[in-house]
């Protein structure tokens, strides 16, 4: 059952690594670029690799009633297992139009790129965007899009659909299940399929929108793909700044904000129930740290230049137009927020000055909501913990009383916030063990802690040389192979890949 489970989602891959393909052909035929027999070899490979995979499990199905019986439904184990391989997977193949068009010369690069793209990190290691061909970068944007909603499919579609007699909670539990990701349906598949539909209608009109400025059709297509995904990566070095236009980034502002919402809000949106969209506590949290992030980032660029004690360099400013400075700041902190990771026309924050770097790390471990395709802690977790804490306050004051603590006037169990709890330690404990590792392996200490925030949270630029004027070719493999490690890590939730790894996990008992 595994194997054809397996079969399917590569198949997948292969399909649209074939679209990738056709693009390809397109601008073989209008430009002559020559990736396309690259393309469809990897196509191929993955193709016949799926097959093989999905026959394999036919023929274990054949096995008896017995053994149909036993793997008619997987156990939680199983899923976790499943899951964490299936991301691999994806990785490994989707590194082969890389390394066959010769876009990146070396398996340790194209794996960091490909992870990269599937966990919507955006941290890049190309260093000529630009010069590369139209199927290439295409591809780069559709791996993006495919891991937007990566958890969500595998775990609210895939995953329950084929354990139909479990009732075990998937891995939103982490995320406080019931207060992310609202059940759309009975049905997990239908409620997939709802959030899929929402996706796939707001990837077009962020498309239409890029294409009635300054884009042409195939960056309007590729950008789009990448700013619904929160993943970053675009068809120009100088990201949306290439284009230079207040339109855009306007336009990519919205959709970036767009994306950092819990996608099953959107449905009780478009069914008419306003306000439903309206109460939800974490959304107004989110919203309301984005406003002040944006006047804390507007205030800095008047504030920092008088600040002689830490350095700045003023001609990396926006014009001191106020427009252009809140422009500057809402892109900058919304890019983050959503661990979009885009550059704007205004971009490298470190050469801001060190007053910026710390709003923006916190932006970095903030993320935005659960159930969006954004990466980060999420605010609901900081909403749990700060609440929690308040409680314990009020619990010393008046030791006979009982609080609870409540979101969106919903409780949350005890369950739910012992996960939460223990989910930001286990981050924390990563991001001290990851900065050592990267340190040990060559980074810089404070690139070393921006590199591994953002791996972790699915972020995409670091600071100094893998900032967001730079890539992360420097790094050395032993960096890449770890900063891929947590870009996974980040994108499953901690648990679901950490887990595999205890021997509890494999005790059959």
């Amino acid at each position: 059952m595994k194997a054809k489970i397996y079969g399917v989602f590569i198949l997948v891959e292969a399909f649209f690594m074939f679209v990738a393909s056709m693009v390809a052909m397109y601008y073989n035929v209008q430009c002559g670029e020559k990736d396309v027999v690259s393309l469809l070899a990897a196509t191929m490979i993955t193709g016949i690799f799926g097959f093989i995979l999905l026959s394999a499990g036919k023929e274990k199905a054949k096995k008896g009633d017995e053994r149909i019986k036993e793997i008619s439904s997987l156990t939680m184990k199983d899923s976790f297992v499943l899951v964490t391989v299936t991301w691999v997977l994806f990785a490994v193949f989707g590194m082969l139009p890389f390394v066959f068009t010769g876009a990146i010369d070396n398996i340790t690069d194209a794996f960091f790129e490909s992870m990269s793209g599937f966990t919507t990190t955006g941290a890049t290691i190309m260093n000529n965007i630009d010069s590369q061909p139209h199927g290439i970068l295409f591809w780069r944007s559709i791996i993006q899009w495919l891991g937007g909603l990566g958890i969500i499919v595998l775990f609210l579609a895939i995953i329950p659909a084929v354990n139909k007699n479990s009732n075990k909670t998937s891995l939103f539990s982490a995320e406080a299940s019931g207060l992310g990701v609202q059940k759309l349906h009975p049905k997990m598949a239908v409620t997939a399929r709802r959030l899929w539909t929402i996706y796939i209608v707001l990837t077009i009109a962020c498309i239409m929108a890029y294409w009635a400025g300054p884009m042409n059709l195939y960056d309007a297509v590729c950008h789009g793909l990448t700013t619904l995904a929160s993943g970053g990566f675009s068809t120009h070095q100088a990201s949306i700044g290439y284009f230079n236009s207040r339109y855009i980034e306007y336009v990519a502002i919205f959709f970036m904000l767009s994306s950092g919402v819990n996608f099953s809000l959107y449905y009780f949106l478009f069914r008419g129930d306003v306000k439903y969209f309206a109460k939800n506590e974490e959304l107004r949290w989110w919203l309301g740290v984005v406003a002040l992030s944006v006047a804390v980032v507007t205030m800095l660029f008047y504030v920092a230049p008088d600040v002689t004690t830490i350095g700045t360099d003023t001609s990396t400013y926006p014009e001191p137009v106020f427009e252009n400075r809140i422009r500057a700041a809402a892109f900058h902190v919304v890019a983050i927020v959503t661990s979009t990771g885009y550059q704007g026309s205004c971009y490298d924050y470190t050469l801001w000055g060190g007053l910026f770097l710390v709003p923006t790390l916190l932006l970095m471990l903030s993320g935005s909501c659960a159930g969006s395709t954004s990466g980060g802690i999420k605010i609901i977790r900081w909403m749990v913990c700060m609440k929690s804490i308040r409680n314990t306050i009020k619990q010393m004051l008046h030791p006979s009383a009982v609080f609870t603590v409540k979101v969106s006037k919903e409780v949350v169990s005890n369950d739910i916030l012992l996960r939460t709890l223990n989910f930001l330690f286990f981050y924390v404990i990563l991001c001290v063990v990851s900065v050592i590792v990267l340190a040990i392996s060559g980074c810089d200490f404070k690139e070393s802690i921006f590199n591994t925030i953002t791996a972790l949270s699915n972020m995409g630029p670091g600071v100094g040389s893998t900032g967001p004027a730079t890539t992360f070719s420097e790094l050395s493999v032993m960096a890449k192979w770890v900063m891929s490690f947590l870009m996974l890590i980040g994108r499953l939730e901690i648990f679901t890949v950490l887990l595999i790894f205890t021997p509890t996990f494999w005790n059959k008992k």
